[in-house]
């Protein structure tokens, strides 16, 4: 059997200078170049693709309402982006100033009212109408707060949005003397789904995070962690400072 001769190697010189530690080589540099350019392109390409196509979906519902004939499009030779979003955002504020007079109150009391009478249509129209007066009440406080609940076993926590307390019909069905809150439970990375229940309030444990940084922590698996800003904006001295 032939033997590999063992290789010898001079001891290093005392007193002389360290070897040099080697950089990347220039296929290395390339992969970190292109690396750092699709971190850098990648977000601002997302956010744009996203604006583009809200600007154009909302540029084409309101430019079928409307004739033609008003339309610059008629007159230029190009298309004005952007001009359904304004006339929506014109439209939907002119609908909310009518809305806080009489005179616009009264008539949305009469549409209320004939869509009361239809079977099917007014069961969709409360339901729809309470969803959006939860999510965008200036005064409420549904998902508003974040919270921790030990979910799905003794000492695992899963992160919840806090919702309003239960009805006196439901909480007459609990246990009493038992406060109760209403919670929901996102999924990852669907937070649009998840399982919504009642627990004690003893068993749920507030965190100073706000809702938008839950729920990208919850939609990144813990990838992105939420911040300072985000913990300081959720905490109760920072709430009664803007209270004040």
């Amino acid at each position: 059997m032939t033997q590999i001769p063992l290789q010898t190697f001079s001891e290093p010189q005392k007193g002389g200078a360290p070897p040099l530690a080697r950089g990347p080589g220039v296929g290395g540099r390339i992969r970190n170049w292109f690396l750092t350019g699709v971190v850098v392109a990648g977000p601002l390409a997302v956010t744009a693709y996203i604006v583009w196509w809200f600007v154009d979906t909302i540029d084409m519902s309101v430019r079928g309402l409307l004739p033609g004939h008003i339309l610059p499009d008629a007159y230029l030779p190009f298309r004005v982006p952007g001009l359904g979003v304004i006339i929506a955002f014109l439209g939907l504020t002119f609908l909310g100033f009518l809305a806080h007079n009489l005179a616009g109150r009264s008539f949305i009391k009469l549409g209320e009212a004939m869509l009361a009478r239809m079977p099917i249509v007014r069961s969709i129209y409360k339901s729809v109408k309470q969803i959006f007066e939860t999510l965008f009440s200036q005064s409420g406080t549904s998902f508003r707060k974040v919270g921790l609940i030990e979910f799905p076993a003794k000492g695992s926590w899963s992160l919840v949005f806090i919702s309003t307390p239960p009805t006196e019909t439901i909480a007459s069905r609990l246990a009493e003397g038992e406060a109760y809150v209403s919670v929901f439970l996102p999924c990852t990375p669907n937070p649009t789904t998840g399982f919504y229940f009642f627990l004690p309030a003893r068993e749920v444990v507030e965190v100073a995070i706000a809702p938008d940084a839950a729920a990208k922590l919850i939609m990144s698996c813990g990838v992105i962690q939420p911040d300072a800003d985000a913990v300081l904006a959720a905490s109760p001295q920072s709430r009664e400072h803007e209270a004040a």
